[in-house]
């Protein structure tokens, strides 16, 4: 696939995406009112258009065979008026459209992954068409409705794929005349000429967008090419000429202009009025291409053949897509930077300047220290996405379980717009989608009676929330239902045999953990959705994976809270720099809960001889880098050197280290791809960064360095 395809696959996914997901939070929306109001018609409606002429273009039969039958229901939903349908049909289209959206997500996925599209799918579009003869039987023009009976005429059962509503309703012009001179039109009273941006793909759905904005506004127009939606050949003239909008009266003219202005992908456009009639048949010369940043003057004597032209310049759209891979390697060079600042201002030859030299320049370290900061703040502002995409869609899974589950439960959303690293937001999706699907299947009782008897409300509720601190995005997932009985779980885990020393000694923060182990589950029956043993611990995987933490806190018959600490990003991290030996290692600052030092009259050693430390009454082993890592170093005995009580997850232990050497802000590299049969993640190292001496720091992995260093002795 060429690069204009690439180019042109990515535009098509991106929007459709958009556009269903904007479709699933309106169904959603709507579901709980019971009710479409009539934007959300007019909404779905152009959704389900923009979908099918897309797909038609890129030939993804099935995707637009289904946006296209749906597109001919609404349009009858339209016509008719919502009112019309009775409250069993409209659960019954509530169901279709979520059967709908979940067909075309299937068919993108597909697409995304270069899979076969299906072949078929006139099982499911019959169903469609079933469902439109039911409600269309016995209907009637609304009342009051002036083009009821016009629209009445043309059922969708009829539409054809290579015929739309504006083709049907313009006069036929030949493509030649458009392309030569304004559109031969005698009943318009003036034009508006269109210039799209350049290189933006799909020119004639997007001009048939701003067409059936400008109609969706009650304004009567005709388009130039009148085939727009269904004519992919059009492209060509909308690039090198534009394409015209006809108007009847000034008036319509002058409303379309407004709207223009809000329209996104618009370079220019101008007015120009229907010219008189010339005294031969000769046609009226087109008007040039408007270029932006012509003045007034120039566009009137480009277009002397049509009187009082009037140029105006759009309202641009103050966002844009960006591929992904350039921000990931605009955040590299903002990582060179901040290493380059570093190596720069603790260069030794600095020590050598006169003392006037040396306070100058530092200033100007500093300043520049300061725009660097600034400079990696924006940088990665780039990345940053709201975390109500992922949210919104938890909607649609307890949607879906409240009909299967026959509960009655809501979802309440917190923090919807706390941002979280692109990258990031894809790791934890399914982890948050697997935690609001445990508390619906077996975290909210079976009925509304037992609530009652138990004394709760008797709509069950989960709160999904989410907020962030300097360095991490903390998301709970919570809800009010059994909670945990700790005692079944370690019996439970004792069945297993999960448990690795005796019952008595686990806590219940510990006896919490056992259910994020492999092959935990306590349901006695497997479920679509829970009961086969993998669960909690691919959760836990995943959000590992990411360099983030899960904790669970749960009472005994009111509910279960799950905590996930997400960093904000993986990219640049603030470190504690730490030294062994004539090694110097790096631990992220958010993994430290203290430092301290010790006497040897304070150690304390298991039934094993490890040796252990007391940490706020709880005992902790102490891993020693330079004998785990075999670093020569004079600094071995405990009161010589530092403990640096370590948490990550739900494992927490001590390290002893020769010295602490400060806290930096460094830059994560990966080590080189000849380097991972070493497997160095096993042993707790997740990558290394270059410190301001152009020295290399060893990054640790707190998580792994747990279980290489104690769990694996």
């Amino acid at each position: 696939m060429d690069n204009g395809m690439d180019s042109m696959m990515d535009t098509y996914l991106y929007e459709t995406n958009s556009l269903l997901d904007q479709l699933d939070e309106m169904l959603v929306a709507d579901e709980k009112e019971g009710d479409f109001p009539t934007d959300d018609v007019n909404e779905i409606f152009r959704i389900m258009h923009t979908i099918k002429g897309s797909s038609a273009m890129m030939e993804f039969t099935s995707l637009a065979t289904i946006a296209h039958r749906m597109e001919d229901l609404f349009f009858y939903i339209r016509d008719k008026g919502i009112e019309n349908l009775d409250p069993a049909h409209k659960k019954e289209l509530f169901n279709l459209m979520f059967r709908s959206e979940d067909n075309l997500r299937a068919e993108v996925e597909k697409v995304e992954k270069g899979q076969p599209l299906t072949e078929n799918v006139e099982d499911f579009v019959s169903e469609i068409g079933n469902f439109l003869t039911k409600i269309s039987n016995g209907e009637g023009a609304v009342p009051g409705n002036k083009s009821g009976e016009k629209k009445a005429e043309k059922t969708p059962e009829k539409t054809d794929d290579k015929k739309t509503d504006t083709a049907a309703e313009q006069p036929a012009v030949s493509s030649s005349s458009v392309s030569e001179g304004l559109p031969q039109d005698p009943q318009a009273a003036c034009f508006i000429h269109v210039f799209l941006e350049d290189n933006i793909g799909m020119e004639n759905l997007r001009a048939f967008m701003i067409v059936n904005a400008i109609k969706e506004c009650d304004i009567e127009t005709r388009s130039y090419p009148p085939d727009l939606e269904s004519n992919a050949d059009t492209c060509s003239t909308i690039i090198e000429n534009g394409f015209y909008l006809a108007f009847d009266s000034k008036d319509d003219a002058k409303k379309a202009l407004d709207i223009l202005q809000s329209q996104s992908h618009i370079r220019s456009y101008q007015e120009i009025e229907q010219p008189a009639p010339a005294p031969s048949d000769t046609a009226v010369q087109e008007t040039p291409p408007v270029q932006e940043g012509e003045t007034e003057t120039k566009q009137a004597s480009t277009t002397a053949a049509a009187a009082h032209p009037a140029s105006h310049a759009p309202v641009k759209q103050n966002l844009i897509s960006v591929n992904l891979q350039k921000l990931d390697d605009l955040i590299n060079i903002v990582g060179e930077i901040v290493i380059t600042e570093s190596m720069v201002s603790s260069a030794p030859e600095l020590a050598q300047l006169p003392s006037g030299s040396y306070d100058n320049f530092m200033k100007s370290a500093r300043q520049l220290r300061k725009l660097t900061d600034d400079l990696q703040d924006v940088a990665l502002s780039l990345r940053m996405v709201p975390i109500s995409g992922i949210f919104q869609k938890m909607n649609r899974i307890v949607r879906d379980m409240k009909q299967k589950l026959d509960k009655d439960v809501r979802l309440t959303i917190i923090g919807e717009d706390t941002e979280v690293d692109k990258t990031i937001i894809d790791g934890i999706q399914d982890p948050i989608m697997h935690m609001v699907r445990n508390c619906m299947d077996h975290g909210i009782e079976s009925s509304r009676a037992e609530r009652v008897a138990a004394g709760k409300d008797p709509q069950g509720e989960i709160i999904l929330s989410a907020t962030h601190t300097s360095s991490e995005v903390v998301i709970t997932v919570s809800d009010d239902g059994n909670g945990m009985d700790p005692q079944a779980l370690l019996k439970k885990a004792s069945e297993k045999g999960l448990l690795t020393k005796p019952e008595s000694e686990y806590s219940k923060k510990e006896i919490l953990a056992l259910t994020m182990l492999p092959g935990f589950s306590t349901n006695k029956q497997v479920t679509e959705y829970s009961g086969r043993g993998v669960g909690m611990d691919v959760v836990k995987k995943n959000v590992e994976s990411v360099g983030g933490i899960i904790s669970l806190d749960s009472e005994k018959g009111k509910g279960t809270t799950i905590t996930l600490k997400i960093p904000l990003t993986l990219s640049i991290v603030d470190g504690m720099k730490m030294r062994v030996g004539s090694s110097i290692f790096t631990i992220p600052i958010a993994n430290i809960r203290q430092s301290f030092k010790i006497t040897q009259e304070q150690l304390i050693y298991d039934e094993a001889g490890n040796e252990m430390v007391k940490c706020m009454d709880s005992f902790y082993p102490i891993v020693r880098l330079h004998e785990f890592y075999r670093i020569d170093t004079p600094v071995t005995d405990i009161s010589d050197g530092i403990i640096i009580w370590v948490e990550s997850s739900d494992r927490s232990f001590c390290l002893f280290v020769d010295d602490l050497l400060g806290q930096q802000q460094v830059v994560l590299k990966p080590f080189p791809v000849y380097l991972n049969r070493l497997e160095l993640k096993n042993y707790g190292i997740s990558g290394c960064t270059i410190l301001g001496d152009g020295n290399i720091s060893i990054i640790l992995d707190v998580l792994s360095l747990h279980t290489a260093a104690i769990e694996n002795r």
